[in-house]
């Protein structure tokens, strides 16, 4: 058991009264979260402190970093974001360039609007075949840096929210000839490295900055996540500064003992768990080759596009052959089996599997799976839409932060082409933007998110009016 653990609930049954916040003083007794509320305290003597840990705090990062191999780890309690924002204003600059894969996490985005960023858009491949975008290649990150000049950083993103990896070796390499950090946001990456049957981690391939949100993949409490950082080109105490500034100055201690306790699972049990796991999904692919209309995405579909590598756990089912959307496949796994999937996008779903699935789990999906593969209706034309991200950049009028901060107004989406985006419009999840602040709608960029309404996927930026934010055109601004 965790020594953390451990001590928060000896302390919890101790007779030392709390003359300090939190609030509920421990005095719980009965209620609901009782024994959460009995390891839930304040930086106390005997405590550490996270933002200057030299005690229990620092030993738990030193074990974790221990398995992950970086020169560095630090917890992160505010999620992966925390650790986002952090790694891009630890190495860019105010107003400063970077380079970023423009299928990148909004917290990327809010990084580069908080730094008054410029960003320069490495555009992913596009998968006609499941309608998603892939990842990029070292040789689209060396074009880019032997073209452009003051670029301060780049950042990636793999795995990608739907399994794709990156060879994240080779682009390290080549930007570290120029002497620039890479920033890999590995948020679906934390169980990485753990097993010789799965990928390995950016940690090992050489990044400078790696973000994990362990409990995406791994078994540990919502919004908690870990930075890791390695090599000479970044400012370790500006790094500090930057985590004190974007995490809550109250951490709290269950979250940060949840930690720790994920990490004593893995450290008893890694291979039997991820053997299984590994041993579960082989099982169920191997299942899922009898479909017949559904598109299973296999490591292999992904490796022939020219990928590194496909994540084990992520299981996408596309329906881009069938009748149905994706939102239509995801309403009645959930409605009539009763199986919660991670997301859906237009023409296809994600579920995600972890150490901690059951057998049952797997099967129950792979049944269900079959058995719509049956009813599904085939289409008789088959044409690809590509709803990932476009692979070129919109027309641009202003910076991000110019278009963010400046007036505003909602816009009817019909009549928005030609105006200025003064906030991001995404679906939620993953979060990705359509179009970001400072471009301008064109007729493919309103198609798309006409087509996500009409799929009644969840589309934030958007009203029910069918509204969007732009930049105010002279006339009043709305709040």
């Amino acid at each position: 058991m965790g020594g953390l653990y451990e001590k928060l609930v000896e302390y919890g049954r101790s007779d030392f009264y709390p003359y300090h916040m939190p609030g509920h003083k421990r005095n719980m007794k009965g209620q609901p979260l009782e024994e959460y509320y009995n390891i839930d305290i304040t930086e106390i003597d005997g405590f550490d402190n996270l933002h200057q840990a030299d005690g229990i705090l620092l030993e738990c990062e030193k074990r974790i970093n221990r398995l992950y191999g970086s020169d560095e780890t630090f917890f992160l309690i505010n999620g992966s974001t925390a650790g986002i924002l952090s790694a891009v204003s630890c190495v860019v600059e105010t107003g400063g360039k970077i380079l970023i894969v423009r299928n990148c996490h909004k917290s990327v985005y809010h990084a580069a609007y908080l730094r008054n960023c410029e960003i320069g858009y490495l555009y992913p491949k596009l998968s006609d075949r499941f309608e998603i975008a892939m990842g990029v290649s070292s040789e689209d990150v060396r074009q880019r840096l032997e073209t452009e000049e003051g670029i301060a950083a780049v950042v990636i993103t793999s795995p990608t929210y739907e399994g794709i990896i990156s060879d994240v070796e080779k682009i390290v390499e080549t930007v570290h000839n120029y002497r620039i950090p890479v920033i890999v946001d590995e948020a679906h990456g934390a169980h990485l490295g753990f097993s010789e049957k799965f990928p390995e981690s950016a940690v090992s391939a050489g990044a400078d900055l790696v973000i994990h949100s362990l409990h995406k993949t791994l078994p540990s409490p919502t919004q908690t996540a870990l930075l890791h950082v390695s090599g000479n080109l970044v400012d370790r105490n500006r790094l500090r500064r930057y985590l004190s500034i974007y995490q809550s100055s109250s951490p709290s201690y269950p979250l940060m003992a949840g930690m720790e306790l994920c990490f004593d699972i893995i450290e008893k049990d890694k291979e039997k768990l991820f053997n299984r796991m590994y041993e579960y999904w082989e099982e169920m692919l191997g299942k899922l080759e009898q479909c017949q209309v559904f598109r299973i995405m296999r490591r292999q579909d992904i490796v022939q596009e020219g990928m590194k590598d496909f994540d084990v756990g992520k299981l996408v089912i596309s329906t881009i052959a069938t009748k149905w959307s994706g939102q239509q496949l995801y309403d009645i796994l959930l409605h009539k089996y009763h199986l919660q999937l991670e997301m859906a996008a237009d023409s296809y779903v994600l579920a995600m599997f972890t150490i901690m699935d059951t057998k049952e789990g797997y099967e129950r999906l792979t049944k269900a799976i079959l058995e719509l593969d049956r009813q599904a209706e085939r289409k008789s034309c088959i044409t690809a839409k590509n709803a990932g991200v476009k692979n070129t950049c919109p027309e641009i009028s202003c910076k991000l932060t110019e278009a963010m901060d400046g007036e505003k107004e909602w816009v009817n989406l019909m009549e928005s082409r030609g105006r200025t985006a003064a906030d991001f419009v995404n679906l939620y999840p993953p979060g990705i933007p359509v179009i970001v602040p400072g471009e301008i709608y064109d007729e493919e960029i309103i198609s798309r998110i006409r087509d996500f309404r009409r799929h009644k996927l969840t589309i934030q930026g958007l009203n029910e009016k069918m509204e969007v934010i732009c930049t105010a055109a002279g006339g009043r601004t709305r709040s």
